[in-house]
């Protein structure tokens, strides 16, 4: 089994659980803010895996079977990294909207 095919389950069940938060976003008239904020969050969480994983794998902390991997990689790292982080920002951000979200926040902090 590759690591894409590994990866896919929680990609889909994670981007199910950002459009339900979307869906309770987009209720609250906050979609907008949704939306950009896990943008620039993904953004950072790429960038950091891209770096770190290639310093981990240079390193020789780790590496993959080369039947594993689609074969594309960034410097060192297979493509298929960028799929964990991807996942878990869709996850976590569908899951605090679905909590309720900075209004929450907010509401605990105007108390």
């Amino acid at each position: 089994m590759t690591y894409l095919l590994l990866s896919l389950p929680f990609v889909a069940v994670s981007l199910a659980v950002f459009l339900i938060g979307f869906a309770v976003a987009r209720r609250r008239d906050e979609a907008r803010t949704y939306v950009t904020s896990w943008v620039v969050a993904t953004v950072v969480l790429l960038v950091l895996t891209a770096v770190f994983d290639n310093i981990m794998i240079a390193a020789g902390f780790f590496d993959y079977r080369e039947d594993g991997i689609s074969g594309i990689r960034l410097v060192l790292m297979p493509i298929e990294d960028f799929l964990y982080p991807l996942a878990g920002s869709l996850l976590l951000a569908g899951v605090w909207q679905m909590l309720g979200g900075t209004r929450a926040r907010t509401e605990r902090m105007d108390a």
